[in-house]
């Protein structure tokens, strides 16, 4: 079993632009028109499609509304992502800190609102 994620927003090929850009995410299906991208982010899959499509469920029409979602990205480095993802601009909303729980972590804002959590876990 493998868990990927779709989020249904209006900013697909800005999501898209996101996490190739700063992230080198590969893009590994577009559908004609931007209705709909997955990209693939180390070993997983991330998905953004349009929302209102006559083509899908119901349950899958509505848009992300832009609060309680985060994504977290597991990285070795925490400072030197923050260095490089800050020299590309990359929108950070939380700096770089410790946390008593053992992470090291930054947060950046995609273009759908979205919490992404850049996290090195320290040894304890």
């Amino acid at each position: 079993m493998t868990l990927w994620t779709g989020i249904v927003t209006e900013h697909v090929n800005a999501s898209r632009d996101f996490y190739t850009r700063l992230f080198g995410a590969n893009v590994v299906y577009e559908g004609e028109g931007a209705w709909f991208v997955l990209l693939r982010l180390g070993e997983r899959e991330l998905a953004f499609m349009r929302p209102g499509l006559d083509t899908q469920a119901p349950i899958f029409q509505g848009a992300y509304g832009g609060q309680g979602m985060w994504l977290a990205l597991d990285v070795d480095d925490a400072e030197a992502e923050h260095r490089r993802l800050v020299a590309l601009g990359a929108p950070v909303v939380l700096p770089l800190r410790d946390e008593p729980w053992g992470d090291r972590h930054f947060v950046l804002r995609d273009p759908n609102g979205i919490g992404v959590d850049i996290v090195q876990r320290l040894a304890a």
